[in-house]
């Protein structure tokens, strides 16, 4: 089990790093555009040459799983490898698998990803909660007894999620209300930041939903998909300071130099530090 549960730690790599998040999305186009084969092989070169480059001076990182399992055990083991690296050099993982599921499968998942031992052990995992807020407790418990966090999708800036989330429960508030309220009691007592956040995209523009959960906002889609850092305080408003701003294209596109890299990533770090007051 993790001395520090993860909301402290997160808020301490912020401190002392910056708020950036990278995103290591190794799309076909970005290895291409690195000069690498689309295998297991180019895909290994991009996300080391992104760990090398970045894992000692940025706080914290998030893999899509999805590129990686696009090549089998193979690419998993890239991101088991990757995930390894990026925690030796003391930043934090976000693992971005977003599973959802009830019961023992749910519980096969939180044991891949959250348990201090498994075999894809990250700081943190994206879940979904459209199975109901209850079938993620097993997931909720692994990461207390680890010392891991949550990110629970809640106001996603696809065209698609209001479809969804901005259904009203049998009880009247939003299903987006109801996971942030579910997010809320679950950081309670939290000396800062909690250990249980939400995805909130950083393209969704106002919204009347309370942000402040007392955990972590993880903020999609700045750079490349049109979200600034200057607009993250119109999204979140006074949750502003507990937002995990996260940027992939903008910072992957600038390599496989390391400088560039570096410099890329310090460059979007400096602007959301002066938004989010670091």
């Amino acid at each position: 089990m993790s001395s520090q549960p993860f909301g402290t730690r997160l808020r301490a790599a912020m401190n002392d790093r910056g708020p950036l998040c990278v995103g290591i999305d190794p799309h076909s186009h970005l290895l291409e555009q690195w000069g690498l084969p689309d295998t297991a092989e180019g895909l290994a070169s991009f996300t080391y040459g992104v760990v090398d480059a970045l894992a000692d001076q940025v706080a914290v990182f998030k893999p899509q799983s999805a590129f990686f399992e696009r090549f089998g055990s193979a690419g998993i083991a890239v991101l088991e490898q990757a995930t390894i690296r990026l925690r030796e050099a003391g930043a934090l993982v976000i693992i971005d698998a977003k599973r959802g599921d009830i019961g023992s499968t749910m519980a096969g998942y939180a044991s891949a990803y959250l348990a201090e031992k498994g075999p894809l052990a990250c700081d943190a995992l994206t879940v979904s909660p459209y199975l109901g807020f209850g079938s993620l407790q097993p997931a909720i418990d692994e990461a207390r007894e680890a010392g891991a966090g949550l990110f629970v999708l809640a106001l996603t800036s696809n065209p698609e999620g209001p479809q969804f989330q901005s259904a009203r429960t049998a009880d009247g508030p939003t299903v987006a209300g109801a996971v942030l309220d579910g997010l809320r009691e679950l950081n309670a007592g939290a000396d800062d930041l909690g250990s249980f956040g939400a995805v909130v995209g950083a393209t969704i523009k106002s919204t009347g939903e309370d942000l402040d959960i007392r955990g972590p906002l993880l903020a999609p889609g700045l750079g490349a998909q049109g979200g600034t850092a200057e607009g993250l305080a119109k999204v979140f408003g006074s949750a502003v300071r507990n937002v995990v701003p996260s940027s992939s294209r903008e910072i992957l596109g600038a390599g496989p130099d390391a400088a560039s890299l570096r410099d890329a990533a310090a460059r979007a770090n400096d602007a959301f530090r002066a938004v989010l007051g670091y």
